[in-house]
């Protein structure tokens, strides 16, 4: 049989149960037409580059699929029909990805960043930039005046000059 990966997009406002919900429906009918679900993975909800059905963020979910063409047409169709899905899509290939996806690897290696910056927290005693103690908060210089103030290029003229200017009287 022909093997599949297939990701779909549920909207933000699913909670987390009911996509696990529409998940086993989904390998039920891929079961059900002879075939099985490998591996399925619920990568969370994520942020969408643009709008969809005006939904900013989706949760994400793969299902790795070992079933025959018709199985496929019956879920596609199936979440067609489900107002809760925003988007699906469905590539045949040649085998499964052994292991954790890319997306779930990600997920780890932002989790060991994290924790390794955690790590190095004395790095930023001083403030979360790094901001030199030796100036004041907007850095004032001393070539500045007693406000802070930049000094001035040209001194500037009166509004009734510049009036005049305009007008050319």
């Amino acid at each position: 049989m022909p093997l599949y990966e297939h990701v779909y997009l549920a909207r933000q406002d699913a909670s987390a149960q009911q996509v696990e919900e529409l998940t086993a429906q989904l390998k039920g009918v891929v079961e059900n037409l002879g075939g099985a679900v490998a591996k399925t993975e619920y990568w969370g909800v994520k942020s969408l580059s643009y709008r969809l059905r005006k939904n900013r963020k989706a949760h994400f979910t793969l299902l790795n699929i070992d079933a025959p063409p018709a199985a496929i047409n019956e879920i596609e169709r199936l979440e067609r029909l489900n107002e809760d899905v925003l988007r699906y899509l469905t590539i045949r290939v040649e085998e499964h990805e052994a292991g954790p996806s890319a997306m779930m690897r990600r997920a780890e290696r932002d989790r060991d960043r994290e924790e390794r910056r955690g790590e190095r927290g004395d790095r930023f005693e001083r403030g979360d930039r790094g901001e030199r103690s030796d100036r004041g908060d907007r850095g004032e210089r001393s070539d500045r005046g007693e406000r802070g103030d930049r000094p001035r290029d040209r001194e500037r003229r009166p509004r009734e000059e510049e009036a005049e200017t305009v007008t050319g009287q």
